[in-house]
This record gives structure tokens, C-alpha cells and sequence, in this order.
């Protein structure tokens, strides 16, 4: 336990013999008890599609534009590393020489 924490429980006027109490207690939560806390499923997907029909979905011609702003970007990007990569191996041979 590091000061923070007892200063904490000073300020709740916790004593370690209430903590120990309070961690027992919440080990003895019964299986049962577990599940009925648990959503159902069908709770579940019913808050699912609610969530979905918040969501902003793009048109058609904002997915081709975007899909063709990431196409652009991964070419150019892996371009700039073969050519670091080309120009690095180039130098390193140049350095040590053809043996």
C-alpha cells in the first residue's frame, strides 16, 4: 500500500481491517449474481443497431475519394522507402566494396 492510498483512506477514515472486509465481500458475489447482471443478448444487439444508426455513413463518392486519397498515399509513401532503401544499400556497398 503506498501513501497515496492511505492518505486516502485516512480522509474516509478507512481503517485496513474495513478494506479487508469490503475485498471479502466482493469475492463472495455468487455466480447467479453474475449472470443476472449480465445483458441479455437480444438487449444487446437491440443497443447495437441504435448505436449504428448514429453513426455517419459516407456517400458513395466520399468513399472513392477517400479510397483514392489512401491508394495515392500508400504509393507514394512505399515509393520514398524503396527509394531510401535503394539509395542506402547502394552506399553501404560503395563503402565496404564489391569483394
Amino acid at each position: 500500500m503506498n501513501r497515496q492510498t492511505k492518505r486516502m483512506m485516512q480522509k474516509q477514515k478507512a481503517t485496513s481491517q474495513d478494506r479487508v472486509q469490503a475485498m471479502r465481500e466482493r469475492r463472495t458475489v455468487t455466480t447467479q449474481e453474475r449472470r443476472r447482471q449480465r445483458p441479455r443478448i437480444s438487449t444487446f444487439l437491440k443497443e447495437v443497431r441504435q448505436e449504428l444508426r448514429k453513426v455517419f455513413w459516407p456517400t458513395r463518392q466520399e468513399m472513392i475519394a477517400y479510397t483514392m486519397v489512401v491508394v495515392v498515399a500508400v504509393v507514394v509513401l512505399t515509393s520514398l522507402v524503396f527509394g531510401l532503401d535503394l539509395a542506402f544499400s547502394k552506399a553501404v556497398v560503395h563503402v565496404i566494396g564489391n569483394k
